[in-house]
């Protein structure tokens, strides 16, 4: 499988991260291992947690998704086969949150710690924290790379100003620069990113691995309206995308799901590794069928002609003209 540069980092990665923000909430321990043999079986290499998973499930208190990465790195002995993506930042516990150096250098060790490793592949700042000055953050990072505990770093949820700033600040000050960005991206979240964030990260060639890119399950087709919501944990989620523009999206899939004799999720994964500046989309499975799913979008090639009828469904000006 041919992997892709994750921006000037020197990271390899395949064109599909496994989101593991479902580990400890929806996926226990012996389905979570099965997940990751499979996507590790199967060619791929990018797993993506953060600290913070999954807090807001009940019963639990953050940190449960990286321990159960690091309880099967420790048994499968793969940790030369993957690539290890967390975060820090959001808030773990009253007063344990943000980008201070002295908060970073604590957090990375707990992280460290729960995936049973040295070191953390790319380290990722989890949102933009504009209370700590940027050469203080930075700093913190090129500390942990000097020390061999991270070896790169990326940012998440930030704008392109705040994007922009940062890395102008690494490069004034010889720090490392975040070399990936991970936005809210998809079929049904098109504008935040491709306004300003995109072309930031094409002219300084940031890799990008996007999250919801399914629209936390909306365009797999499984809700096809607000009574289907009561499906999954995240149904809560996917009310904002029933109207007549969602609505829209969802029967492009199908055509064009139909036409390639696919399936609507593999066909909106396909759409984001047909836009050239997208590294690795990030999606979620709590089953294999819905892993080999996600595995198979990998090997779907849209034409010309289905891209732009999924972009023309999914743009924000159609809405508008309806």
């Amino acid at each position: 499988m041919k992997k892709r540069k994750l921006g000037n980092s020197g990271i390899e990665v395949a064109p599909l991260a496994f989101g593991a923000n479902v580990f400890g909430w929806t996926v226990d321990e012996t389905t979570g291992f099965k997940l990751l043999d499979a996507f590790v079986d199967a060619g791929f290499n990018l797993i993506d947690t953060a600290d913070v998973y999954p807090k807001w499930a009940p019963g639990c208190q953050g940190g449960e998704s990286e321990a159960l990465i690091g309880k099967w790195l420790e048994r499968s002995g793969r940790r030369k086969d993957v690539t290890i993506a967390t975060k820090v930042g959001m808030e773990m516990a009253p007063g344990s949150k943000g980008l201070s150096k002295a908060y970073i250098l604590r957090a990375v060790e707990d992280s460290l710690r729960r995936l049973r490793t040295d070191t953390i592949d790319l380290y990722q700042s989890h949102r933009d924290d504009e209370a700590t000055p940027l050469e203080e953050t930075l700093g913190a990072y090129a500390e942990l790379i000097r020390q061999g505990k991270i070896r790169a770093i990326g940012a998440s949820n930030y704008s392109a100003a705040r994007l922009a700033e940062a890395l102008a600040t690494s490069a004034k000050n010889g720090l490392p620069r975040y070399e990936s960005l991970q936005p809210e991206y998809s079929l049904s979240e098109r504008a935040g990113y491709e306004a300003d964030l995109e072309p930031l990260c094409v002219e300084q060639n940031l890799g990008v691995i996007t999250y919801f890119s399914l629209a936390s399950g909306f365009l797999t087709g499984k809700y096809r309206s607000e009574a289907d919501l009561a499906k999954s944990a995240r149904g809560s989620f996917l009310k904002k995308y029933f109207n007549e523009r969602g609505l829209r999206i969802l029967a492009a899939l199908d055509d064009v799901a139909r036409e390639l004799h696919s399936t609507p999720a593999r066909v909106a994964i396909a759409w984001l590794l047909a836009r050239p500046s997208v590294t690795a989309p990030i999606a979620s499975a709590t089953t294999l069928a819905q892993l080999n799913d996600l595995i198979e979008a990998t090997k779907l090639k849209l034409d010309a002609a289905s891209i732009e009828r999924l972009n023309q469904a999914s743009a924000y000006k159609a809405a508008a003209q309806a």
